[in-house]
């Protein structure tokens, strides 16, 4: 299931879902929280099945939908209207920790087999920080759940929770306490063995700021990022993607290895790599589905 680009869509616009399957992301997210009216989610949920419905039954990206949070009152009816042939996963907003995905796949699993799905099929993609207990359950996401897609992050319903009068800079870029959680996410995932997947740009017209900040996300770590706009998929994709050059040197490192494996460190090039490098070069060559 690739991670690099997943762009959300309000779950009540048939326009807005129409247009986002032919943006070349890695996956659509419906959205039936934060992009949807408190009076309008009963409608919207209503109408899931049918949008899941005419979907094309073969595509290269992966369906999900964003239901509401595990204590609003609206998630089970939300699980009971996304779950059915067609659907991938599940975003789960303001998650506070690897019981809240134990708790939701034990909600998904009869739906699922009712269904008629392959056990397991559903994924979870968790929001990790969006409140503060959610910040200080970040090591229980280890070991990963077999449904755990990977860790995700978002800023906003954490700055709002704190009383914080903005969650950036006078340079745009993420104030202390922001860039924390991001860490902090990047880290859990990690942790937990999954991928990491950076948060929204929000600025869907700043096509510079956005490619400066997805090269910062794939420098440190991260595997993709959220999506507010279909402007925006491109060029995540592009950021994302690794270059003929890093693919070529990962595969001249895999293959120095596996030439002499009893060796913990090999010069290439007139650097020193060694098994942590290879490790990284065998994740790379993974995700372009070699070895």
């Amino acid at each position: 299931m690739r991670l690099t680009s997943l762009l959300f869509v309000p779950a009540d616009s048939p326009r807005k879902v129409e247009k986002a399957q032919g943006t070349g992301a890695a996956g659509v997210i419906l959205d039936l929280e934060d992009s949807v009216a408190e009076g309008a989610k009963a409608a919207a949920r209503d109408g899931l099945p049918g949008l899941i419905a005419a979907l094309p039954a073969e595509r290269d990206w992966a369906l999900w939908v964003r239901i509401n949070a595990l204590d609003t009152g609206h998630a089970e009816a939300d699980l009971a209207a996304a779950i059915r042939p067609g659907l991938d996963g599940i975003v789960l907003p303001k998650a506070e920790g690897g019981a809240d995905v134990a708790r939701l796949a034990e909600l998904i699993a009869p739906l699922e087999a009712a269904a008629g799905m392959a056990p397991g099929h559903v994924r979870i993609l968790p929001l990790v920080t969006e409140t503060p207990a959610g910040l200080f359950a970040l090591s229980t996401y280890a070991p990963a759940h077999p449904r755990l897609a990977g860790l995700t992050w978002g800023a906003e319903d954490l700055a709002s929770v704190v009383g914080a009068t903005s969650n950036r800079d006078e340079t745009g870029g993420w104030t202390e306490p922001y860039r924390l959680a991001r860490s902090l996410c990047l880290f859990a995932a990690a942790h937990a063995g999954v991928p990491a997947v950076e948060t929204l740009h929000a600025d869907f017209r700043d096509a510079d700021g956005l490619a400066a900040s997805c090269r910062a996300a794939r420098r440190d770590g991260f595997a993709g990022r959220l999506a507010i706009h279909p402007a925006q998929i491109e060029g995540i994709e592009r950021a994302f993607a690794p270059t003929e050059e890093e693919v070529a040197l990962a595969r001249r490192i895999v293959a120095a290895f596996e030439a002499e494996p009893h060796r913990g460190a090999i010069g290439i090039d007139g650097k020193m790599v060694d098994i942590p490098h290879l490790k990284q070069a065998r994740r790379l060559l993974a995700a372009l589905g070699e070895g």
